[in-house]
C-alpha cells in the first residue's frame, strides 16, 4: 500500500467518498478518532459497511484500527468488524508478543463466530519505546502479522520529543524498518497532522521512502496523490532495474559473478533489488509493452 487513507467510523458520510478514493489502502477507524460516547454507533455502522457489495468488491486493501487490546472496547470491535469485507485489523499500542498472540487467537474466534473464511492479517501500531525496542519480535509473534506501522506522535510527544525532529524521525524510522526486514515483513510510515504542509508531508515521505518503507498513512484525501507519486518506482529506476535483470541474466548464463551496469558494481543485494522495482512497475502497469 502506497498510501492508507484513515476514515473516522463515526463518519459514514465519508465512507463512499473514501471507497472512491485513490488510496490503496483504507483505514476505518475505531480508536482515536471516535469519541467514548460514538464507538457503539461507529461499530455498528462499520459492521454493516464491511457486509456491503461495495466493500467485498472493491479492489482496496480494507483495513479497520480497533480499540487497543486491554481496553473494554477490544471485543466488540472484533466482533463487530470481522465480516467479509475486511482485510487487516490495525492494532494499537501492542507491547510483547503475548499480546499480539492473544490478540491473533481473540481474531481467530471472531471469525469463526462470524463466518468469515478468509485468514485477517494483523497490522501492528509500534508507537512507544518498548514496541520500537522489541519490533521485530513483535511482527515475528504470529502468521497473521502484516506489517510494522511507526506511529511517531504516541512515539514522540508523551516525552518531549519534537514530532518534525529530523535526527529523531530518522531514527525511529530506520530502527522500525530494519525490525521489518528481520521479520519479513513491509513497514509503513507515520500519519503527518499538518494537512496544509504539503512539502513537509511530501519530504517525510520520500525520507520514509529512501528507507525502504512501502508507503505512508494519510488523514486527508489530499495526501493520498503525495503518498502515491512518492511510493513509486520513478522511470529512471524502472530503467536502470530493467537493465540490471537484463544484464543479471546474461551475467548468470556467462558464469559471472559481478559486473558493471551504466557504471555500478553489480551483484546478488543490487539484482534483487532491481528484480523488487520491476515486480513493482508490473503491478502497478508502468512497464512499457
Amino acid at each position: 500500500m502506497k498510501s492508507k487513507l484513515f476514515v473516522p467510523g463515526s463518519r459514514p458520510e465519508l465512507f463512499a467518498k473514501a471507497l472512491a478514493s485513490d488510496a490503496d489502502g483504507l483505514s476505518f477507524d475505531l480508536e482515536d478518532a471516535v469519541t467514548e460516547a460514538r464507538k457503539p454507533e461507529a461499530r455498528a455502522a462499520l459492521r454493516d459497511l464491511l457486509r456491503s457489495p461495495e466493500v467485498t468488491g472493491s479492489a482496496k486493501t480494507i483495513i479497520v484500527r480497533v480499540n487497543g487490546l486491554h481496553t473494554k472496547h477490544f471485543a466488540d470491535d472484533l466482533e463487530a468488524v470481522v465480516q467479509p469485507g475486511i482485510d487487516v485489523i490495525n492494532l494499537p499500542k501492542p507491547e510483547s508478543i503475548a499480546d499480539v498472540a492473544e490478540a491473533a487467537d481473540a481474531l481467530a474466534r471472531a471469525e469463526r463466530a462470524n463466518g468469515v473464511s478468509a485468514p485477517v492479517g494483523i497490522l501492528l501500531n509500534v508507537e512507544s519505546p518498548r514496541a520500537l525496542r522489541f519490533a521485530s519480535e513483535l511482527a515475528s509473534a504470529h502468521p497473521r502479522v502484516t506489517g510494522l506501522q511507526l506511529g511517531l506522535g504516541d512515539l514522540f510527544e508523551p516525552f518531549g520529543i519534537v514530532r518534525r525532529e529530523r535526527a529523531a524521525v530518522e531514527q525511529a524510522m530506520f530502527a522500525l524498518r530494519m525490525a521489518a526486514a528481520e521479520a519479513g515483513v513491509p513497514a509503513y510510515d507515520s500519519a503527518f497532522a499538518n494537512v496544509q504542509d504539503a512539502a513537509g508531508f511530501r519530504e517525510e515521505a520520500e525520507l520514509a521512502r529512501r528507507l525502504g518503507f512501502a508507503g505512508k498513512s494519510c488523514i486527508h484525501p489530499s495526501q493520498v496523490a503525495l503518498a502515491n507519486a512518492v511510493f513509486r518506482p520513478t522511470d529512471e529506476e524502472i530503467e536502470h532495474a530493467l537493465r540490471v535483470v537484463e544484464a543479471a541474466r546474461a551475467a548468470e548464463a556467462n558464469g559471472v559473478g559481478a559486473y558493471m551496469v551504466d557504471g555500478r558494481m553489480i551483484d546478488p543485494p543490487f539484482v534483487e533489488r532491481a528484480r523488487a522495482i520491476v515486480a513493482s512497475a508490473a503491478k502497478l502497469g508502468m512497464l512499457r509493452a
